[in-house]
């Protein structure tokens, strides 16, 4: 998940589900299923791995080096809930 500015700990409800399923029948939002539900647990933020960028031009001399790390939520889902739940 990307960065949630939520305390590790901390339930938190995603509505903006785009698949559900119970083992028998499979529902596909189009783009989204009204009334899914997603109930969830944060574990806290980690740091991604380093994404490393170089540009090059050739026979300029012309060489940078850069790199960035993302930032995101870890969560762990407790609950689904299926629309009309």
């Amino acid at each position: 998940m990307d960065f949630l500015d939520i305390a590790k700990g901390e339930a938190v409800e995603l509505d903006r589900v785009l698949m559900v399923s119970d083992g028998k029948t499979t529902r596909v939002g189009s783009p989204v299923i009204d009334g899914a539900r997603v109930i969830a647990t944060s574990m806290g933020t980690v740091r991604g791995d380093k994404i490393v960028v170089f540009r090059y031009k050739s026979k300029t001399r012309y060489r940078r080096k850069t790199g960035a790390r993302a930032s995101y939520t870890r969560l762990s889902v407790d609950r689904v809930v299926m629309p009309g739940e």
